[in-house]
């Protein structure tokens, strides 16, 4: 395991790590979401393992909001950065892939774009807008983030002061309550969250699948049977998203029985899913 710190174009540097193997010529780039590092969700651990065991790259992509705070160093202005789930900006998704995107450019032959909760969001919302498929061959959704659910306890009032806040030029103020109850953020950041720019995926099948409907790129979907963040259908929901992509026909839904959204107990389960996934496209 090693540190991979890359540079976005903005400067602002990442801090992901690499599981390397010896010799591999493919990788799985895995895109965290909301609070999605190693102390909450050890599920990277046992992927990053499990691939690197079996000659493929793993690379754990920890984007803006992987923790609260990171503390880092830009290097176009070589000043201190607080970045974190506090001040991330979702304009910034295409910068934060690419910057991983372009490491892999140099190193293999084969990449696969993964991400887990809002990381999948990110990866719908990346593909929709990129379609070579030479720089990714194809796509790992790992539960995907219901963003309308998630934001369900978001108070009209709330949502009302978020709005004032940010038109009066003050959307780098900290919000003086915990968004969606458990988010300490700028109004800029819950601004972003309620602007829709990640919110691509839904239980609804008249929603805007707009996004959905732009990727090209072939892949996986994979949710647990107890996922909690689809308004009690995690199979349908999954369907729901499939069925509104061009590439439906020839993308693999994998359903992990008896597990969440993090998919407790079953992160090997996971691990090996991606892998096999991972060997059948690159055999």
């Amino acid at each position: 395991m090693e540190d991979l710190n890359v540079a976005t174009r903005r400067g602002t540097v990442l801090n992901g790590v690499l599981f390397p193997a010896q010799d591999a010529d493919t990788v799985v780039i895995a895109i965290t979401g909301i609070h999605g590092n190693f102390y909450s969700n050890p599920l990277y651990y046992n992927i990053g393992d499990t691939l690197s065991a079996h000659g493929i790259d793993f690379i754990y992509a920890q984007t803006n909001d992987a923790f609260g705070e990171i503390e880092t160093v830009n290097v176009k202005t070589g000043a201190k950065e607080l970045i974190g789930s506090w001040n991330e900006r979702f304009a910034d998704t295409d910068e934060d892939i690419d910057a991983y995107l372009d490491y892999a450019a140099q190193h293999y032959k084969h990449v696969i774009l993964a991400g887990h909760s809002l990381g999948a969001n990110k990866v719908i919302y990346y593909l929709s807008r990129h379609h070579d498929t030479k720089r990714v061959e194809h796509f790992i959704l790992l539960s995907p983030a219901n963003l309308s659910h998630m934001m369900s306890g978001v108070s009209v009032g709330e949502k009302d002061f978020i709005e004032r806040v940010v038109r009066y030029g003050q959307g780098d103020k900290i919000l003086p309550f915990y968004f969606m109850g458990w988010v300490v953020c700028t109004a800029n950041t819950a601004h972003d969250w309620l602007g829709g720019l990640l919110d691509n995926v839904h239980t609804a099948r008249d929603a805007d699948w707009s996004r959905v409907a732009q990727v090209t790129h072939t892949g996986a979907l994979v949710i647990g049977t107890y996922d909690n963040f689809t308004d009690g259908d995690p199979s349908g929901f999954l369907k729901n998203i499939n069925d509104h992509m061009p590439t439906a026909a020839q993308n693999k839904l994998i359903f992990i029985e008896r597990t969440g959204h993090t998919y407790q107990q079953k992160h090997q389960e996971i691990a090996d899913i991606v892998l096999s996934l991972a060997q059948g496209w690159t055999a």
